[in-house]
């Protein structure tokens, strides 16, 4: 059966949900092109203040399909080719996409799948969750850009092993690596990001956006551009009507309401 990505929401939250259970929740062009139409559709919709990506059943994803690939090599190479660019198009839509993105893990987030949860802004993950970069094991190198986050995220031995020998690592050690922002019990990672989510919810969408912006663009900038970027958006943000209301309500000791 062709996996398929469920969408649904709960309050202000959208909820993507890689459903592909009999194979592992493994990826594929069809999803990829649903992930990048559901973001599109959520981010012009004012109701919808963050999203989160999760795996349907005890397992997040599997990452790439190996009978799919095994397939495709009697295939022109454009054909791989093809649907590498279909997962980097919805990799690229999640990093740039304005707004909280939370991954939900539940048991393996292997290959590919572990690269989705980089992408994301956050990553909830149960503590029995297991994270690999398999593509060693089976002769391939990395796609989804999860060299580029654990080349970033990491020591450069660190990530070598990782990304060579293929080795496991656990939700307890990549916490205390920074990678994940919670830790929780089995069966609970869905919860957990729910509530992350309703934190990020009750602030101003435009000061978010901002500020995944502003994350993005450190890496490659310079202290001069990302001071000059810093205040661009500092001044935007203050004569928006959430910077407005953000400072009357501090000053009147109640709860802010962002629009």
């Amino acid at each position: 059966m062709a996996g398929s990505l469920k969408s649904t929401s709960e309050g202000a939250t959208l909820i993507l949900t890689l459903s592909n259970p009999e194979h592992r929740n493994a990826l594929g062009p069809d999803i990829y092109a649903a992930g990048i139409e559901a973001l599109n559709a959520a981010e012009n919709n004012p109701e919808i203040r963050s999203v989160i990506i999760t795996g349907e059943g005890s397992m997040f994803c599997a990452g790439g399909s190996l009978q799919r690939l095994q397939a495709n090599r009697a295939e022109h190479p454009d054909v791989q080719a093809q649907s590498i660019e279909g997962l980097h198009n919805w990799i690229d839509s999640i990093r740039t996409y304005p707004k909280p993105v939370i991954a939900a893990v539940e048991g393996a987030a292997a290959g590919a799948g572990f690269s989705l949860a980089l992408a994301c802004d956050f990553i909830v993950a149960a503590d029995n969750a297991v994270f690999v970069m398999s593509y060693s094991t089976v002769g391939l190198s990395p796609d989804g850009g999860g060299s580029w986050a654990l080349a970033r995220a990491l020591p450069r031995a660190l990530a070598s092993e990782l990304l060579m020998c293929g080795e496991r690592i656990g939700a307890a050690r990549l916490h205390a690596l920074g990678l994940l922002n919670r830790v929780t019990s089995a069966g609970q990672a869905l919860g957990e990001a729910l509530q992350l989510a309703a934190r990020l919810n009750e602030r101003a969408p435009n000061a978010l956006a901002s500020v995944k912006e502003l994350i993005n663009e450190a890496p490659g900038a310079t202290l001069s551009q990302q001071l000059a970027s810093e205040r661009d958006h500092f001044v935007r943000n203050l004569h928006h009507a959430n910077g407005g209301e953000g400072i009357e309500a501090f000053l009147q000791k109640r709860p802010a309401l962002y629009r």
